[in-house]
């Protein structure tokens, strides 16, 4: 039975979920499966990834054959070069411990730049919210130097309708006397 690593479609209409199993390939893409390995949301900035390392090495150890997609994300979760590094212990080109510790170095150095990812993400979404803030207050500023104006003008309006008011009823008592 030829098993394949793939992803099976999961959420609604726009906005896919997916889970990375083991299936048949011969199954329906969401259809039967052998093991859940992880899951994969491509909503999310950066993408949320989450895999069972472990097992994923072991059904690569059997002869299951990822997909494009699934071994490019095997390959960022590190699961590709657990592989690697297992094949290595097999053959006698390093130890347990030596193969522990490259994917330990691995993770470290993959973790740290998925953070800096983030923080510039976050650092970038930031400016954009200060940058709208301050084009808003901007236009507010503008909009409230327009309805002052608009007050002294109308105030002016008022005064003059009032002066005129008040010489003609003067000029009106000046002429009945």
């Amino acid at each position: 039975m030829p098993v394949k690593i793939r992803l099976q479609r999961h959420g609604k209409k726009g906005k896919p979920f997916y889970w990375i199993v083991a299936a048949d390939s011969r199954a329906k893409r969401d259809g039967k499966y052998l093991e859940k390995i992880g899951i994969y949301n491509p909503n999310t900035n950066p993408a949320t990834i989450e895999v069972d390392v472990d097992g994923a090495v072991k059904w690569l150890q059997n002869g299951a054959q990822p997909t494009d997609t699934a071994r490019a994300i095997l390959s960022y979760k590190g699961a590709l070069l657990k592989n690697h590094l297992a094949g290595g212990v097999r053959k006698g080109a390093l130890t347990e411990e030596q193969a522990e510790e490259k994917f330990k170095t691995w993770l470290d150095e993959k973790e740290g730049s998925v953070s800096s990812k983030e923080e510039s993400l976050t650092k970038a979404q930031e400016d954009a919210k200060k940058k709208a803030l301050d084009a808003e207050k901007e236009v507010n500023a503008k909009r409230m130097a327009a309805s002052a104006e608009a007050e002294t003008a109308a105030a002016e309006e008022v005064a003059e309708e009032t002066e005129v008011e008040a010489t003609e009823a003067s000029s009106e008592e000046n002429k009945e006397a």
